[in-house]
C-alpha cells in the first residue's frame, strides 16, 4: 500500500497502512516497512520522519514535536519492530530496531534520547563483543533529555530516568534513576490526601495569569479531586471527564497537561491561542 502528499513531502509505503481518526501528519516525512504501519486516534506526528522496519505501531494520542528517526542497522530483520502504546510524546529521537522496542502508554522521550538494539564491530572469532537483543519500557516512565537505552533493557512502570543518563541494565524497582551508568537516586513517594489538595490549588493559582494572557478570565471551582470550568468537569487524579468543551477548556486542559494531569480527549492538544 502506498500513501503519498507531494505538497507535503509525505511518503509512507507498507503492507498494509492504518492510520486513526484525527491524525495530524506534518511534512517531509518518509517511512517505508515490510509490514504494518498503523497510528492511532488524534496522535500528532510532525516534520522531518523517516522510519524503516517491518512493524511499526503507534497508538492513540501521540504528540511528537518534529525529527524522528526509527530503524538503523538491521531494519530489514524480521524482528525489526517498534510499538509505542497510547498518550505518548516524543521528540527527535533515534530508536534501532534491530530488535524490537516495545514501549507502554504514557511515556516520555525528551530530546535527544536514543535507543540501540544492537552493538558489535570486531570479529567475534577473535574475542570481541557483540550484542543483538530487545529493548521494553513500562508504562509512565519518562526518559530524559539526551539519554542512552541500550539492549536488552526493560525498564519497569512509573520510572524516572534523568537526563544525560546511560542505562545500561534493566531497572525492576520504580523510582528517580541517573548517571552513567545510572544509580538509583530515591523513590517516588505519593503525597497525602491534603498534600494533593494543596498543589491542585497551586497549580490552578499559576495557570489565571496564563489564562489572562491568553485573554481568558476563567471561572474556575475546585472541589477536590474535581475541577470546573465553564461547561467542563475533570478529575485530576483519575483523569476522567465530563461536560462540553470550548477553546477555554482545552487551554487549561492543555496547561494541567504540564503537571502530568493528563487530560485526553476527543479535541486534539493544541492551545487555540497560540501566536
Amino acid at each position: 500500500m502506498k500513501y503519498e502528499d507531494i505538497k507535503k513531502n509525505i511518503k509512507i509505503e507498507a503492507g498494509t497502512i492504518e492510520i486513526g481518526n484525527n491524525v495530524h501528519l506534518g511534512k517531509d516525512i518518509s517511512i517505508a516497512v515490510k509490514g504494518t504501519f498503523s497510528v492511532g486516534d488524534h496522535s500528532h506526528l510532525g516534520n522531518d520522519i523517516n522510519i524503516r522496519g517491518n512493524n511499526i505501531r503507534i497508538g492513540k494520542h501521540l504528540f511528537h514535536s518534529s525529527g524522528l528517526r526509527i530503524g538503523g542497522g538491521g531494519r530489514q530483520h524480521p524482528d525489526a519492530n517498534f510499538s509505542i502504546g497510547d498518550r505518548c510524546t516524543i521528540h527527535n529521537n533515534f530508536i534501532n530496531v534491530c530488535e524490537p522496542v516495545e514501549i507502554g502508554n504514557d511515556v516520555g522521550l525528551s530530546p535527544d534520547t536514543s535507543f540501540l538494539t544492537h552493538g558489535y564491530w570486531l570479529s567475534v572469532l577473535e574475542g570481541f563483543p557483540a550484542s543483538f537483543s530487545g529493548i521494553k519500557i513500562g508504562n509512565g516512565v519518562i526518559i530524559g533529555y539526551r539519554s542512552l537505552i541500550l539492549m536488552s533493557v526493560e525498564i519497569v512502570a512509573n520510572t524516572v530516568i534523568g537526563a544525560q543518563s546511560v542505562v545500561t541494565k534493566s531497572i525492576s524497582r520504580s523510582g528517580i534513576y541517573a548517571g552513567s551508568p545510572v544509580k538509583f537516586i530515591k523513590e517516588i513517594i505519593p503525597l497525602t490526601y491534603e498534600q494533593q489538595k494543596e498543589k491542585l490549588n497551586e497549580i490552578i493559582k499559576t495557570y489565571i495569569p496564563i489564562a489572562n494572557y491568553h485573554g481568558i478570565t476563567p471561572n474556575i471551582k475546585i472541589e477536590f479531586p474535581f475541577v470546573y470550568m465553564n461547561n467542563f468537569k475533570f478529575n485530576s487524579l483519575t483523569f476522567e471527564y465530563w461536560g462540553d468543551e470550548d477553546v477555554e477548556t482545552d487551554d487549561l486542559r492543555d496547561y494541567v497537561r504540564k503537571w502530568g494531569i493528563r487530560i485526553y480527549t476527543e479535541r486534539g492538544f493544541t492551545s487555540k491561542f497560540s501566536f
